[in-house]
């Protein structure tokens, strides 16, 4: 991977279809119910199946992988230890921060497994997939718990323990591991399904993800942005790349952890916020300027390793 352009080829339909959902949302389909619609199908059907049918035959489980999962939770709570010290250097209130915290530590999943199966082919696929079996309850807790600390919402552990019992990432990801680990593999006459189902999980996703987008909100907080989005792109995917050639991961491993450190910001952090009180207008405009940052940051990070 000596060369950008290998990454750009890799990496051009992943945006292509991006900037496609955004088209097809502002000239076409105009509807907010059909965008709606389409998300929930992706995230509670689609995604969920291609889960379940990576982690299930993924041959990567049985192998030692604590290094590299060790990476990803070092690199993400140091990201968030930080964001929480400097705290006082963003001149927002307790609900702005909260959506800046969620800006630096969530990662967007389609974009993730799309580029991981371009750019490292079915087994970055399976990284991918464990990653986020690992990542999704991680980043969910230290958001939720954020957003109760610093936008006065009131959780009880509970209610966070509750959520993440019926995220459906979760839930697929735990299954795809039991199938995995029991050596049941897929249940007969379901491949065909599965498959089916996860061949268009991440088109959907993809074009949902671009229909999401909005510049107009992104260009109004300049300053705040462009901070969480070197933090994002750049700060976290180098120190990454470092602490993964420390603990002497290979280069599938590496290339996986870096591609997920130095992916845009989820859609998902609008919703949480819009629900526990957060600044559902700045997490926007950090997961819209991240979005098409990445266009430039990410296939420049995957080339230099």
């Amino acid at each position: 991977m000596s060369s950008i352009s290998p990454i750009m080829s890799a990496l051009g339909p992943v945006f292509v279809l991006i900037a496609l959902g955004y088209g097809l949302r502002r000239a076409l389909l105009t509807d907010d119910a059909f965008w709606s619609g389409a998300e929930r199908l992706t995230y509670f059907c689609l995604f969920p199946a291609m889960l379940v049918t990576r982690l299930a035959n993924a041959s990567m489980l049985g192998q030692d992988r604590l290094g590299y999962l060790f990476v990803a939770l070092a690199c993400t709570l140091g990201l968030g230890l930080a964001l929480l010290l400097g705290r006082r250097a963003f001149p927002v209130d307790g609900p702005g921060f909260s959506s800046v915290f969620q800006g630096g530590i969530r990662f967007n999943t389609y974009v993730g497994m799309a580029a991981a199966a371009s750019v490292f082919g079915p087994d970055g696929l399976d990284a991918a997939a464990l990653l986020i079996a690992f990542l999704i309850p991680l980043v969910n807790i230290l958001s939720v718990v954020v957003l109760a600390r610093f936008a006065g919402s009131k959780v009880r552990p509970k209610g966070i323990a509750l959520a993440l019992l019926r995220n459906p990432l979760i839930l697929a990801c735990t299954a795809g591991i039991v199938l995995n680990a029991g050596g049941f593999g897929l249940p007969t006459g379901t491949q065909g399904l599965l498959s089916a189902l996860s061949g268009a999980a991440l088109p959907l996703g993809l074009l949902c993800v671009g229909a999401g987008l909005k510049p107009a909100v992104a260009a109004r907080q300049s300053w705040i942005l462009a901070v969480v989005c070197l933090l994002k792109l750049v700060v976290l995917p180098a120190l990454t790349a470092v602490a993964a050639a420390w603990v002497g991961l290979n280069a599938l491993e590496t290339g996986v952890l870096v591609l997920f450190a130095a992916l845009p910001g989820a859609p998902t952090a609008y919703v949480l916020a819009r629900q526990m009180g957060g600044d559902e207008t700045l997490v926007a405009a950090i997961v819209t300027a991240q979005t098409l940052l990445a266009i430039i940051t990410l296939p420049l990070i995957l080339a230099l390793l």
